[in-house]
């Protein structure tokens, strides 16, 4: 590091002082850059809920005039204490080189279980 080694050489800084900035730096660093991977993914439950009654068609929604650098999800029905609930469309952050992948209800052996919409490149 060569402000590291200036400080060092011009005898500002101890080498004790430098090597605890720099684990400081990485504890910084890591405590940045683990939030921002984990943002990146696409986690599903290990064992969905598994809703055995169909959901109700979706709700016809007026869509907003378009915002630059946005993108419309739209709403969908969620499970929520033993019913379905509606969940409104909102204005999701356009992620550039990802396109949105609307979330559904899905058949899985008797039941339904919903997938999560997310970002794909």
């Amino acid at each position: 590091m060569k402000i590291g080694l200036t400080l060092q050489c011009s005898g500002l800084i101890s080498a004790a002082k430098l090597r605890r900035l720099k684990r400081g730096a990485v504890k910084v660093l890591a405590a940045v850059l683990v939030p921002l991977c984990l943002a990146s993914c696409v986690v599903e439950p290990e064992h969905p809920i598994v809703v055995h009654a169909a959901p109700p068609p979706p709700r016809v929604e007026v869509v907003p005039v378009a915002r630059p650098g946005y993108v419309w999800v739209g709403g969908h029905w969620r499970w929520v204490q033993g019913a379905y609930v509606w969940e409104p469309g909102h204005w999701e952050m356009v992620r550039v080189g990802y396109h949105w992948v609307p979330g559904h209800w899905a058949a899985r052996g008797s039941g339904w279980v919903w997938v999560e919409g997310h970002w794909a490149p």
